[in-house]
């Protein structure tokens, strides 16, 4: 007795399904494909196609643009990271200049500040002995003489510190150093000259401190048109 015994739904088509009786009289789908000599064919053994060359070259350049392309990208990460890694490194230095340059200035104007308070020192000493003479000596000229000794040394110590006095008695009238408060007929040669001045000027370095209150001659009209 045969292990299977095979009842085949069509007998001249070897390629379609069979049915399958076991020796328990079970039947089951056998879905085995045979050719034309009974032979099994197995459903792996599958012809493979050639590719042609085109489409390997085709495939080959594509692999290599893909690689090209990953190559790029990672160098753009790599790129990237150190920029952000130099951007933060030059902020921090900047930060730390700013700081340095604030620190620096500050020092400075404390130094300065120092300077220009140390030099007024001498000025409240003179102060400070004009008012104990003037208790022992009460006279005109000797309080005068005290106060000339302050305002000198008041100058110098402006002067120590780069504050200059501005030129103006007998100088031409300028109107960015000079303020004409008066007016006076003169001869021509004194026209649009100062003749007298009411409050000193000051400037430090090329800042004009205030400018000098002045008194402006003016030609009289008729030396004018006689001339």
């Amino acid at each position: 007795m045969s292990w299977f015994n095979k009842k085949t739904m069509n007998e001249q088509d070897y390629n379609d399904e069979e049915i399958i009786e076991d020796e328990t009289g079970e039947t089951f789908t056998d879905k085995r494909r045979f050719n034309e000599a009974g032979e099994r064919i197995r459903d792996d053994a599958k012809s493979e196609k050639v590719k042609s060359p085109e489409v390997t070259r085709l495939e080959n350049e594509l692999k290599d643009e893909r690689v090209r392309r990953e190559s790029a990208e990672a160098k753009l990460v790599g790129v990237q990271a150190k920029f952000e890694e130099l951007k933060a490194q030059m902020e921090r230095e900047t930060a730390e200049m700013r700081q340095r340059l604030m620190k620096t200035l500050e020092d400075r104007a404390k130094q300065g500040q120092f300077n220009f308070l140390t030099t007024l020192l001498p000025v409240l000493d003179n102060l400070n002995l004009g008012i104990k003479a003037s208790e022992t000596d009460s006279s005109f000229e000797h309080l005068l003489s005290g106060v000339k000794g302050t305002a000198r040394s008041f100058e110098q110590a402006l002067t120590n510190v780069g504050v200059e006095p501005i030129a103006a008695v007998g100088q031409d009238f300028n109107p960015e150093l000079h303020e004409a408060v008066e007016m006076v007929e003169t001869d021509a040669e004194n026209d649009d000259k100062i003749i007298a001045e009411f409050s000193r000027g000051y400037k430090f370095g090329d800042k004009l401190l205030r400018p000098s209150r002045v008194q402006v001659g003016k030609a009289m009209q008729s030396n004018a048109q006689g001339e």
